[in-house]
């Protein structure tokens, strides 16, 4: 009887251990469900690295921002007490120079016979112009030529390509990229933009910032990217000079770019007036009108024979003389180009105003200020209860004499910026103060 048991128990012992079955569809949901995790962690990894890549770098690698851009401002001109003051100072040292050492006079007879042993010979025409042509080459260099495309479909939906130019002068650069001034006009539709320079080097450009009323534009490249074609260790940045000189009249100017309506052409000649541009909003802009006959399609930069940029051509020629080369004077335009070099919106009041004159001060009664002619509709001088023929005097109690100081103080703020404008307006026999706090908008 034993004997079975111990089989019993060998049996037991031998038996083998089935493994479990594997369940297919749960085995391959956990896979599914381990890649689909995977993959969203990956994506969410990515995402994150994306959002603080930037971030990381900027603090491992601090990038500079751009520096600002400024302008000289005009020097201003001596009064004529002062010069009166320094012409007779001059004299009293010349007088006294001359009693000295003993002065010799000259009289008229002995000047006409000076004068008429100069003869001017072909020679010295060709000295004059070889000298006007070299100095036109040496300014040349910080003109460049401004090249707008244009895609247009044809009646057989073909692309055609169309190019425009205009004549721009490198004006700054900022450390990260170099800046030009140019008439937008001809480059209004343009979908790409491109710089060449005196060289012959083109690289692309893009569009920083564009004035409505002039249309004109500072276009910007990055100085990395030209630093490829070129060497931008001297660059040819030209200088701005002075337009409001009250001696502009007469100044001799070199007219470079496209004055005779062909590209690369030139032209001289001399200022021959200065025309204020009427009844347009919180500007002060000013024509400069030459003896230079061109195209009413003329472009490009107008300079001094000092090398300085004193204006900048356009067509847009309110005169009759259609003909004669126009800018617009360069002194009203620093402040703003100047914003659109930084980036920075010009403030918007919206009043149109003129100068008060000494008659009207001393006859009329009528404070020295910035007279109102006209109020912009729906302008934020227009919704806070600035009239025509208001006299503004102050903004933020900076005391404000004429139009043009008007602008300037103006051309300093920021829009968005809230500020009190003071005007004096005309009640029975008298003009009363009143205040106003203007949230400048954006031009």
């Amino acid at each position: 009887m034993p004997e079975p048991e111990l089989n019993k128990q060998n049996e037991f012992m031998i038996e083998k251990i089935k493994d479990r079955p594997v369940n297919k569809k749960k085995l391959l949901k956990r896979t599914m469900i381990t890649a689909a995790m995977a993959v969203i962690f990956g994506l969410i990894a990515c995402f994150t690295f994306l959002i603080l890549e930037p971030v990381i770098s900027n603090f491992l690698y601090p990038e500079e921002e751009p520096q600002i851009v400024t302008f000289p401002e005009d020097q201003e001109e001596m009064s004529p007490e002062e010069m009166l003051a320094d012409n007779m100072q001059q004299e009293n040292q010349a007088n006294q120079t001359q009693e000295a050492a003993g002065s010799i006079e000259i009289g008229s007879e002995q000047i006409n016979e000076i004068l008429s042993g100069i003869v001017l010979s072909t020679e010295n025409y060709k000295q004059l112009y070889s000298a006007m042509s070299d100095y036109v080459n040496e300014i040349s260099m910080s003109l460049v030529t401004v090249t707008g495309v244009t895609s247009n479909l044809d009646w057989f939906n073909n692309v055609e390509e169309s190019m425009h130019q205009s004549y721009g002068v490198i004006i700054a650069e900022n450390g990260k990229e170099l800046l030009v001034l140019t008439d937008f006009t001809p480059l209004s539709n343009a979908e790409s933009l491109t710089l060449t320079f005196y060289n012959n080097v083109s690289v692309e450009a893009q569009l920083k910032d564009l004035d409505t009323v002039t249309n004109l534009a500072v276009l910007s490249m990055d100085l990395v990217e030209l630093s490829k074609e070129m060497s931008i260790d001297n660059l040819p940045i030209a200088d701005l000079g002075s337009s409001n000189l009250k001696s502009i009249i007469g100044t001799p100017v070199v007219a470079l770019g496209n004055p005779m309506g062909v590209g690369d052409s030139i032209g001289y000649g001399m200022v021959t007036a200065v025309i204020s541009q009427q009844n347009v909003a919180d500007t002060n802009y000013k024509f400069l009108q030459t003896d230079i006959s061109g195209s009413q399609n003329a472009g490009g930069i107008l300079f001094n024979l000092s090398g300085e940029v004193i204006g900048i051509i356009t067509n847009k020629n309110n005169s009759d003389m259609k003909n004669m080369v126009t800018a617009y004077g360069i002194s009203e335009l620093k402040k703003r180009v100047e914003k659109m070099s930084n980036g920075r919106k010009a403030a918007y009041l919206g009043i149109c105003g003129v100068d008060v004159t000494k008659e009207a001060y001393e006859e009329l009664q009528v404070p020295y200020g910035a007279y109102i002619t006209e109020v912009e509709m729906d302008s934020p001088s227009m919704m806070a209860g600035i009239q025509q023929g208001d006299v503004l005097v102050a903004i933020n109690e900076r005391k404000v004499y004429n139009y043009s100081e008007y602008t300037t103080v103006l051309m300093q703020l920021d829009a968005g910026e809230t500020v009190e404008v003071t005007v004096m307006r005309q009640a029975q026999d008298e003009y009363r103060e009143m205040k106003f706090d203007i949230v400048l908008g954006e031009m």
